[in-house]
């Protein structure tokens, strides 16, 4: 799932933006017309810098003025992300899982979106490789990373992050909302004690609307930087 060098042009970098922008948008949107957003370069040169991971910046939304009691549904969460050369953070070692975690803790937030989306929309089809869904199915949607099978201890992981119940009392991602108004789970959310299972993963509808980590892209800040040579990002 992760593409090839995109970078080599700022021509070649926007086609795959909109691409991506086409392919990642449309299924989780009950409202038409909704497309990831670019970055607007002056927001990227000064995004917030809350704290940093190897060489990432990161910042939690509700700690920064004007968003401090925003929610936003998956979608608006990433294209909050985008506008600063960011995205929703994606939670690939157990190092950066268990900083996510302390935040949580720390701040006493019931919930966190993440850019963890389900490979269930046009283009997913006919993929053996992704059965079942539930368990190969899952990505990073900012960097298009795949991630391990959810029923599986990550390698270089000490546990797996994803819960051990949840609303229908199984293990996550078990697409709980489905049975209940036929909406598919296709989200990853980071949830708060929510089912008295401590800090866990679940997958979670994506209209749900919650604050948001954003994560610096390296593709966007990349973008931007080949676009507008002046501007120190």
């Amino acid at each position: 799932m992760k593409f090839v060098d995109v970078l080599t042009t700022t021509c070649v970098l926007t086609s795959t933006l909109i691409a991506s922008v086409i392919a990642q948008s449309r299924p989780v949107s009950n409202r038409p017309g909704r497309f990831l957003s670019l970055p607007v370069p002056q927001k990227c040169a000064n995004r917030p810098k809350q704290f940093s991971f190897r060489g990432h910046n990161y910042f939690y939304s509700a700690d920064i003025p004007g968003f401090a009691e925003k929610k936003m549904d998956w979608l608006d969460g990433r294209n909050l992300c985008r506008e600063y050369c960011m995205d929703l953070v994606s939670i690939e070692t157990q190092e950066e899982n268990n900083m996510v975690f302390r935040l949580i803790e720390q701040k006493n937030v019931p919930y966190i979106w993440t850019s963890g989306r389900l490979c269930d929309f046009k283009g997913c089809e006919n993929r053996p490789d992704l059965e079942p869904k539930n368990v190969y199915g899952w990505f990073w949607s900012a960097n298009r990373e795949k991630m391990p099978p959810t029923n599986q201890t990550p390698a270089g992981w000490q546990y797996n992050p994803w819960s051990s119940t949840g609303h229908k009392k199984q293990r996550q991602p078990d697409n709980a909302e489905f049975d209940i108004n036929g909406t598919t789970e296709s989200c990853l959310s980071v949830l708060n004690n929510v089912y008295n299972d401590g800090i866990a993963w679940h997958d979670v509808a994506c209209y749900h609307e919650k604050p948001v980590i954003c994560e610096d892209s390296e593709e966007l800040l990349q973008y931007v930087r080949s676009s507008n040579a002046n501007l120190r990002v």
